[in-house]
């Protein structure tokens, strides 16, 4: 165990945990009292290797270079798998990765938002932003996915819009942003094929998009 005159830390650091503020002479470091240094650790020593192992486990984040900081999104479901289930092709698939999904209640999936996505051209030039009626279609393919499954009566059946609702769009998607879309059913009908969701979509954690959805499946 490290002692006083080996441990010095600036206040910032242990400030949140100290259990009083620190005279004006100790300003700069904990002071450890004489019992702790030859008997069992105390308190301080105990707060002084709390903050240690904090300060060391920043250092080694800092130290790893950003393209290892941030782990990838989970693959549930591939695009292959994806187009196996959905009936839209080029240009309108706009689901790339499930990445979460529990039969018959929800499902979450992505959207990588490029520059290349052929929608930016018009819109706009100058400043890409996606289209909000395109976030809404890309919500309801995710939909789509939950529906069409066989744990809750789907089937390889088109799926249509019957209805939306309450859709709120808070913040712009732009070119090289990640759509996380969740989609959950709230209520199925399977004689007249129609389900309920709701439907939220984020951008590094933020809500861009909310609403309620109505969709129905109907055989070609």
């Amino acid at each position: 165990m490290e002692t006083a005159a080996a441990v010095s830390m600036s206040r910032s650091a242990c400030r949140a945990t100290l259990p009083f503020p620190a005279p004006p002479q100790l300003q700069g470091r904990v002071a450890l009292p004489r019992r702790a240094l030859s008997g069992a650790p105390g308190p301080r020593q105990r707060l002084v290797a709390r903050c240690a192992a904090a300060d060391d486990t920043a250092a080694a984040a800092a130290e790893l270079p950003i393209e290892k900081r941030f782990a990838a999104f989970p693959t549930i479901m591939d695009i292959n798998q994806i187009r196996e289930i959905l009936p839209h092709r080029f240009p309108f698939l706009l689901v790339d990765r499930v990445i979460e999904y529990k039969a018959g209640e929800y499902a979450v999936a992505i959207k990588n938002v490029t520059i290349n996505d052929n929608f930016f051209p018009g819109h706009f030039p100058e400043r890409p932003i996606m289209p909000g009626v395109l976030m809404v279609e890309a919500m309801a393919q995710v939909g789509g996915i939950v529906m069409l499954q066989p744990e809750v009566g789907g089937s390889q059946d088109n799926f249509y819009f019957a209805g939306v609702d309450k859709v709120r769009f808070r913040k712009p998607v732009i070119a090289g942003d990640t759509l996380v879309m969740r989609m959950t059913l709230t209520k199925y009908q399977k004689k007249f094929g129609l389900a309920k969701m709701e439907g939220k979509a984020y951008v590094g954690g933020d809500v861009v998009c909310e609403g309620e959805f109505l969709l129905i499946s109907a055989n070609e």
